[in-house]
């Protein structure tokens, strides 16, 4: 869902109840371990940009919660954790939250943070 949603306060008041604590906690995780990074409204979902590029963002779609780590060398090295069918690249595409692995979510934060290799 590509949301008009003017901040992402707004924006979360919009997400189905079902996939809400999902997104609340992926948002905690980035505002916890994104330091630096400017949250806003990009491309219609909360987006995480660091020197005026985005570098991560995160979406509820109509069947799935999509998570955008932009940065290659962190998507090369945890792409192999995820089916081939819930990867693009730079999307994890979760059908369920319930099997969000927030471990990975965190460590893949705390990556991004450390890097300044190029965005895809």
């Amino acid at each position: 869902m590509q949301s008009t949603a003017p901040t992402v306060d707004a924006y979360l008041l919009e997400v189905p109840e079902d996939r809400r604590a999902a997104i609340e906690r992926l948002r905690a995780l980035c505002l916890q371990h994104l330091p630096g990074f400017e949250e806003g409204m990009m491309y219609g979902m909360p987006g995480y940009s660091r020197n005026g590029t985005v570098e991560v963002g995160f979406n509820s779609q109509k069947n799935n919660i999509s998570l955008y780590i932009l940065r290659t060398d962190v998507m090369n090295v945890y792409r192999d954790l995820f089916p081939k069918s819930s990867v693009g690249k730079g999307c994890i595409r979760y059908a369920n939250p319930a099997k969000i692995d927030f471990g990975i979510v965190e460590a893949m934060l705390k990556a991004t943070s450390e890097t300044e290799a190029p965005v895809c």
